[in-house]
């Protein structure tokens, strides 16, 4: 697997620990199109790869070609940073974050 950009999507979302559904939610994406995009039945665009890399920190490189690192940091680390800047802000401002979360957790579905 990781010779083909599709297998690496996959490999991208296995890693993330993501199935395709949530995957391709966050992407704004359909379930179908992501599993067609695996499935090496459709073909991965540059539309896709921004997203892919935008979304999660993915090298670009790696993406593309199969060079480098998959991610430019690691999900670990991404998440390490949002939760060390979300306890940085003072508590009320924490309270807002948690309430645009929710909203958008709630928009998305």
């Amino acid at each position: 697997m990781g010779d083909s950009i599709n297998q690496r999507v996959k490999q991208v979302r296995e890693a993330l620990g993501l199935s395709q559904r949530n995957f391709s939610s966050i992407l704004a994406l359909s379930n179908g199109y992501i599993g067609g995009v695996e499935s090496e039945i459709r073909r991965v665009n540059g539309r896709l790869i921004k997203l892919i890399v935008s979304e999660f920190g993915v090298n670009e490189t790696w993406l593309s070609s199969g060079e480098g690192e998959m991610f430019t940091q690691s999900p670990d680390e991404y998440f390490t940073k949002l939760v060390r800047l979300f306890k940085e802000l003072p508590p009320k401002y924490q309270n807002v974050v948690y309430q645009m979360i929710e909203v958008l957790l709630k928009a998305k579905d």
